[in-house]
């Protein structure tokens, strides 16, 4: 019997990009990439364990936007049309090695994991990768829980709060229980940004739990009595934990994270820009662009531009380091807390962005395989469980009200709220009241009416994503998401001004449905108050 649980979770999530008029978009990369080097390594990781009848427990979370970009025909093609050009690429590269001993075996990896990928996404998950995490879910090792629809940031909905929330939570339910066929147990709030209050709505949708940052717990009212190490109940009767900061830190930090270790691989060299760019040029963005190709042939080494060749071994070897180091602190960790839990055992949520395992951490999948073989197999202080799972265990939770907060700097929504990217909120509040005031006086529309109404929630939903502010703070792809933003606020006050004159023009709402079709079930009402 195990003193206590880690609870793994990964939230996987990408901004809905979908460019049907280019044959060749830039941040349609982001997709591809996270295909190539996280999803399916990961995949291929629950598919070892499955093999070997190895029992476990982890939770991911899938955005709405990523679920629906990865069941989109169109994005499926130009996925498989990159993957051949990566396998084309990787043949080339084994040639051009064939006489750098190290370099050479390294091209010979990336030509087989390319082509493990092809074999993966095409043939035996039919280019659905849902499918994949649905499986394991039935398989009862998995526990896949939702997000908001477009990763709306909530804290910051002011204008009608209720509405907006709603719509963000049950339009994101609606579609998990279409795709899975089962309602979702719990829900990743984006940035872990929590608004007090919004659990009521949470609850209205079935939702049995989320998360929030451990500060969220620490500050909540009353005082928590197991600090983070436990679930707790709202006053709806809604679950919520809080995020440990040991076991972050022990993965996020540039300073203590496992990811900084010189012998695994540098993430920022890639051949997209070492290489002589005539030889690059058929294989990077149409424009001319460089990009990362996801072959990169040295290690971390050291804080010196002159890099070591990548050591798969050597790396290997550190990531089952690294795992046995993590679990011998997370049980050190229960051994103390469990004198102080009274009638239940401690609890450990340690949540973390999917796309670091393999994207930015490539040694992340295997980190993770090795964790949890080791934790079932080489030790007995430490059980996996999920935070569904675990507010199963007991009668009784203290009932506790969070605070405000969120994940990121400084805790409180500072990144997603500041000089860069404030100037956005003003035309996102107006557009709500917009929506809720043109859902209320159209509350049976039908024809195109309906469609203009469905497609302007849609833009709404689509502005409010928090990934624009973000991306507007980094400065990286800024213009990009300048550009969604405004062009999302433009459509949507184009339709509600059609609809306010009565004047619909067929054309230009089939072209918006075309070109941003995310949520085909939607339905405007949901804004109506």
């Amino acid at each position: 019997m195990a003193k206590g649980y880690l609870a793994i979770v990964l939230h996987a999530h990408l901004p809905f990009v979908r460019h049907p008029e280019f044959e060749d978009f830039l941040e349609e990369d982001w997709l591809f990439e996270a295909i190539t080097e996280t999803y399916i390594p990961l995949i291929k990781m629950l598919q070892g364990l499955e093999r070997d009848g190895v029992d476990y427990k982890l939770t991911i979370s899938l955005s709405p936007t990523l679920m629906a970009m990865l069941m989109d025909d169109h994005l499926q093609n130009k996925y498989v049309k990159h993957l051949y050009k990566l396998i084309e690429l990787s043949e080339k590269e084994i040639d051009r090695t064939k006489w750098e001993g190290q370099f050479n075996s390294l091209a010979h990896m990336y030509h087989d994991l390319f082509l493990d990928a092809r074999r993966i996404f095409v043939d035996q998950y039919g280019r659905n990768l849902i499918n994949a995490f649905k499986h394991f879910q039935e398989k009862g090792n998995l526990e896949v829980i939702t997000c908001c629809a477009t990763h709306g940031y909530l804290p910051l909905m002011e204008a009608e709060r209720r509405a907006s929330v709603r719509a963000q939570v049950k339009t994101a339910t609606d579609m998990y229980q279409k795709v899975f066929g089962r309602k979702s147990a719990g829900i990743w709030l984006p940035e872990c940004g929590y608004f007090p209050g919004d659990e009521e709505v949470l609850k209205q949708e079935g939702i049995k739990y989320f998360l929030v940052d451990n500060h969220g717990i620490l500050f909540g009212t009353p005082r928590p009595r197991f600090g983070v190490f436990s679930g707790y109940l709202t006053k709806s009767g809604v679950g919520v934990y809080g995020r440990d900061i040991e076991s972050s830190k022990s993965v996020w930090s540039a300073v203590e994270g496992y990811p900084g270790d010189y012998s695994y691989r540098e993430f920022y060299r890639d051949i997209g820009f070492d290489l002589d760019y005539d030889y690059i040029r058929p294989y990077i963005n149409a424009d001319g662009v460089r990009i990362n190709t996801g072959i990169k042939y040295h290690k971390i080494t050291g804080p010196t531009n002159s890099k070591e060749p990548y050591n798969p071994d050597q790396a290997r070897q550190t990531a089952a380091a690294h795992a046995a180091n993590f679990i011998f602190n997370r049980g050190k960790q229960i051994e103390h807390l469990v004198h102080a839990m009274g009638d239940r055992k401690p609890i450990i949520v340690a949540p973390y962005d999917a796309e670091l395992y393999g994207h930015w951490w490539y040694e992340g999948p295997m980190w993770l395989d090795f964790l949890i073989r080791k934790i079932r197999y080489d030790q007995d202080t430490i059980a996996l469980t999920t935070p569904g799972e675990y507010l199963k265990m007991y009668k009784k939770y203290q009932v506790l009200q969070p605070a405000f907060s969120s994940w990121g700097y400084k805790g409180y929504s500072e990144f997603w709220l500041e000089g860069s990217n404030d100037w956005i909120y003003r035309h996102l509040h107006k557009m709500v009241e917009r929506m809720v005031e043109a859902a209320n006086s159209n509350r049976h529309a039908k024809g195109l009416s309906l469609r203009a109404l469905n497609q302007m929630a849609r833009e709404l939903l689509l502005a409010q994503s928090s990934d624009w502010a973000f991306i507007i703070k980094t400065g990286s792809h800024s213009s990009y998401a300048v550009e969604r933003f405004r062009g999302h606020a433009e459509n949507f006050t184009g339709l509600y001004e059609d609809i306010k004159s009565g004047s619909l023009d067929e054309e230009y709402i089939k072209r918006l449905e075309w070109k941003n079709n995310i949520f085909p079930d939607i339905d405007y009402s949901v804004y109506c108050t």
